[in-house]
Order: structure tokens, then C-alpha cells, then sequence
């Protein structure tokens, strides 16, 4: 059972007063590799010219771009929605950037009212993710909100 609260808690205290988007997102993702066990990619992904391209992340090598609507983060963009996928290979359109993903969690972000991007979080376990998962990533993202 992850600890939300102290991770939530940890990511102000490092982001606090820090005016630098690389440095904050690189140290979210390192933190979501150190509190959450059983992922293989934690990271994020920005929207850039109608698209989202890669940013900072924890894992394997990643896909660098990905159209709206294609794949669990497309979706989420354009649901505007967290997603969050029991099993990946039965997701429409599932993109697979890492053949040992099976789970997974998709959090849009936003700024100034706009999609900024995701939260894109993977397992290579099926069914890694629950609801108590769901609210507390969705919590870290509303902190990363506030900085970006």
C-alpha cells in the first residue's frame, strides 16, 4: 500500500520555490519509481504542436511522440479524462512503447484551464492499479499544477 500522503507531501517540499520544469518533472518521476512498486515507466509526456511528446521519466526507452486520441495517453487527452487500464493489450489502439507493460494509468494535466500534458504511469503486472491509486496520483498531479 503506497503512502500518497507523504509522496504528495515530499513533491511540494522538492518543487517548493523550484521556477525549473525539467528539474521538478524529473524529480516527480524519480520520486513515483522510488514510492510505487511494480511499475516499469513513470513519466511524462507534454503537449507540443497538437501532440504529446516525451519529457521526463524513470524507465526503458519511450515512445517520443503520440497523436491525440492513439494509445491510453492520446485517450486521455482527449477524454480529458484519467484513464486507468486493467489490462493494456485489451485497450483499443494500446501503443506498446515497452512489450512487458500490462497496466496502466494516465493522467492528464492541466494549466491555465488547458491540458499542459500526462502523468503516464506503466506495470508489467495486469491489474496494478486501483481506485486508492487512481485518487492518489490524481492528487500528485494537482500539486504538479500548481508549479507548472
Amino acid at each position: 500500500m503506497t503512502d500518497y500522503q507523504s509522496l504528495c507531501n515530499n513533491l511540494a517540499l522538492i518543487t517548493k520555490g523550484v521556477p525549473y520544469e525539467t528539474a521538478n518533472l524529473a524529480n516527480a518521476s524519480s520520486l513515483l519509481w522510488e514510492y510505487l512498486p511494480d511499475l516499469n515507466w513513470a513519466g511524462f509526456y507534454k503537449m507540443t504542436d497538437g501532440k504529446l511528446v516525451l519529457g521526463p521519466f524513470q524507465g526503458k526507452t519511450a515512445c517520443i511522440e503520440i497523436e491525440i486520441g492513439r494509445g491510453v495517453c492520446g485517450t486521455a487527452v482527449e477524454k480529458n479524462e484519467t484513464q486507468l487500464v486493467f489490462d493494456v493489450h485489451k485497450f483499443p489502439g494500446h501503443i506498446a512503447c515497452d512489450c512487458a507493460s500490462n497496466s496502466e494509468i494516465v493522467v492528464p494535466i492541466h494549466v491555465d484551464g488547458k491540458i499542459w500534458g500526462v502523468l503516464d504511469i506503466d506495470s508489467p503486472i495486469i491489474g496494478r492499479f486501483s481506485d486508492e491509486d487512481k485518487n492518489g496520483i490524481e492528487d500528485f498531479v494537482k500539486i504538479l499544477e500548481k508549479i507548472l
